[in-house]
């Protein structure tokens, strides 16, 4: 009885050990949401999408998914979004204002989500990659949701 006792105690003090230690980027945002920007690269590989939601004070999520070829395979990928420090100007890159949030790593579905807070009445601008046969293979949203 001590014995599954101390099992249990182990499994559980593991459980919320992985649980505090969550990366933040997972914690910032979520992939869903109203969805302001969708691109698809030009190689099918990976896709950039941006979400919006309107809670503290308009938040703008970023997800890169695995596409293609790509879809369900290990390999470099990369994503991050930020604030643009001029309320509008759709379709131009910006300068960013504040944090840039990235999520990147191994990843065999997708990276993020990233998200910024505090964007009601200004852009976003997000960017991602996958690494692909020894390629970086971009894309850029621009700005957007402004």
């Amino acid at each position: 009885m001590r014995r599954a006792f101390a099992v249990l105690l182990s499994l559980v003090t593991g459980v919320s050990l992985m649980t505090v230690s969550a990366p933040a980027a997972q914690a910032a945002g979520s992939c869903s949401g109203t969805i302001t920007y969708r691109g698809v690269q030009s190689s099918g590989l990976g896709e950039l999408v941006i979400y919006y939601n309107s809670s503290d004070g308009g938040t703008n999520s970023a997800c890169f998914y695995h596409r293609g070829a790509a879809y369900g395979r290990s390999a470099p990928t990369f994503v991050q979004i930020y604030r643009c420090a001029l309320p509008k100007n759709e379709g131009a890159h910006c300068t960013p204002s504040g944090t840039r949030p990235t999520d990147s790593g191994d990843f065999s579905y997708y990276a993020g989500p990233v998200a910024v807070t505090g964007v009601a009445n200004y852009c976003v601008e997000a960017a991602g990659y996958i690494g692909w046969a020894g390629e970086r293979h971009w894309i850029y949203s621009r700005q957007q949701g402004c």
